[in-house]
């Protein structure tokens, strides 16, 4: 009887994988990241409501992000743009969005993006350009002066 109850326990457990497709896959990294941004386009568009573009989102990100924003299909019809990928410059004409980025690289090198949400070292890290921010007229909670820093030239 053991035996059996032991053997019915693998069989099952092997099968088990089978049915956790109908789960929905949901990152908390995602997540995570969705309500930082959240609390920065807020912050940034003086606590509004946001419409946000991210180019070329995935499933998971629409998802997340529709829990906290107003997602935009264009750039155009956007206030704030998280360009996740580097492809804003393609996708959105010049014009008065606020640009932000996940990447410190993109920042520093392109004068569009205010500021930047990446991970490091599994850590979240968050950054904003002074000049950056006094040019589109940003006026940020004293909560995020830790994270200004001074333009590199």
């Amino acid at each position: 009887m053991k035996i059996f109850i032991l053997l019915l326990m693998v069989i099952s457990s092997l099968t088990a994988k089978q049915y956790v497709f109908m789960i929905n896959k949901y990152d908390k990294e995602i997540d995570l990241e969705a309500k930082i941004i959240y609390k920065i386009a807020s912050s940034s568009m003086k606590n509004r409501k946001v419409r946000l573009y991210i180019p070329d989102i995935t499933k998971p990100q629409e998802y997340i992000y529709s829990q906290y924003f107003t997602l935009s299909d264009d750039c155009e019809s956007a206030d704030f743009v998280f360009d996740t990928k580097g492809i804003a410059d393609k996708k959105c004409n010049k014009s008065n969005k606020l640009f932000f980025t996940n990447n410190y690289r993109r920042l520093v090198s392109n004068n569009r993006y205010y500021g930047a949400f990446f991970w490091s070292k599994s850590r979240p890290n968050i950054v904003f350009i002074r000049q950056r921010l006094n040019d589109n007229e940003l006026q940020l909670p004293e909560e995020y002066s830790k994270y200004i820093e001074e333009e590199y030239e």
